[in-house]
């Protein structure tokens, strides 16, 4: 890899020579312009406004413009000559721990190559003081006309260094985040973990670039003269889905494409594929409690009436059970009599067909008692 800038790192009084190069690179396919009608190029000439004519790279230095239009010329001399620490070094000024660093800061990706035979020794022992110590290094370094932030972490066996923006350079999250207030329910909070769940972890190695590849097919077709490849057409009718139904479709989903079971009857209502939008089920929500209403004041004269009927029947029953109270208390009275008179055999019937017998019967009885 060709190295994009010589120093050294500055470590309180050790220095480490060091060479710059980039540990990213761009894959991103570029386009040319062309001239529609005939396919010409389309192309950028540097021309000098004063004589009017396009002059050569060698010939092209910078300038700064003034408040009033005028030129400043700056060289790369001026530059070097900066009274800088960091025009020639990286400077660590701190280590703090890795989690103080907030992504939204991270720049350029660099790797750090040791410059030389000399700078091994000294370069190692800074990146196993990194390991140990789980922290990265803050530092200040100049590059490309202006002084940077730069933070410092070891990967694999070479030491990194993002640039980092200033502070100043992040803009406030103010007027951002959404207007209107919301409250999400635990319902929708429990699919979202679902779904989450279910999608699971990635090797970031895994993951390519699909838009890439496609383009890259769709030059080799025109190239061949063979047709080009057309994207599928949209399955959705692009309207406003509920949430709580896109979720559970998408939690579903997600486990299919695992060749994980989906339980039955999660299902959307209408088929497979069809989810209800807000509209429609504010709609439904609000014609289900007019429903429920007109069928309870439909139901409320026969339920008025059955109650009435009811209370009738208990009031009946009421009356009644003092009488049955009444034959119970009379059939107990009669019973005890009854067992009593032990020798009496005959029955009612018995002495209702014969008075001659009742007199006997009668006397008989007298008799047993007297004895």
């Amino acid at each position: 890899m060709r190295s994009i800038w010589n120093g050294a790192i500055s470590f309180g009084l050790v220095s480490i020579p060091i060479k710059l190069v980039n540990a990213t690179e761009s894959h991103s396919i570029s386009f040319r312009q062309i001239h529609v009608e005939d396919g010409g190029r389309i192309r950028y000439r540097k021309v000098c406004e004063v004589e009017d004519r396009e002059v050569r790279g060698d010939e092209i230095g910078k300038a700064y413009e003034g408040a009033d239009g005028a030129m400043i010329p700056i060289t790369d001399d001026d530059l070097a000559s900066l009274p800088l620490p960091t025009a020639k070094t990286i400077e660590i000024v701190a280590f703090v721990p890795g989690d103080r660093i907030d992504p939204l800061q991270m720049d350029t990706a660099y790797y750090l190559s040791a410059n030389g035979v000399p700078a091994a020794k000294p370069y190692t022992l800074l990146r196993e003081a990194l390991k140990r110590s789980q922290k990265v290094a803050i530092a200040k370094f100049a590059l490309r006309g202006r002084e940077r932030l730069g933070m410092l972490r070891v990967v694999d066996d070479v030491i990194a260094m993002h640039g980092l923006l200033w502070p100043d350079e992040i803009r406030d999250t103010e007027g951002v985040a959404p207007d209107a207030s919301v409250t999400v329910r635990d319902q929708e909070l429990d699919l979202a973990d679902a779904l989450m769940a279910t999608l699971g972890e990635v090797d970031l190695a895994d993951l390519h670039d699909d838009y890439r590849e496609a383009v890259e097919e769709l030059i080799a077709a025109k190239a061949s003269g063979e047709e080009a490849p057309h994207a599928p057409a949209p399955s959705g009718g692009g309207k406003v889905l509920d949430l709580m139904a896109a979720l559970e479709k998408s939690v579903r989903e997600a486990k299919e494409s695992r060749g994980e079971e989906v339980a039955e009857g999660t299902e959307e209502e209408g088929g497979e594929g069809e989810v209800q939008s807000l509209r429609e089920r504010r709609t439904a929500s609000k014609a289900a409690p007019r429903a429920t209403s007109r069928a309870t004041s439909r139901a409320t004269p026969k339920a008025e009436a059955g109650k009435k009927s009811t209370s009738t029947a208990k009031k009946a029953a009421t009356k009644k059970a003092p009488a049955a109270r009444k034959s119970t208390g009379t059939a107990k009275k009669t019973a005890s009599k009854t067992s009593t008179a032990k020798t009496t055999t005959s029955k009612t019937t018995t002495t209702k067909a014969s008075t001659a017998k009742k007199t006997p019967a009668k006397k008989t009885a007298a008799r047993k008692r007297s004895a």
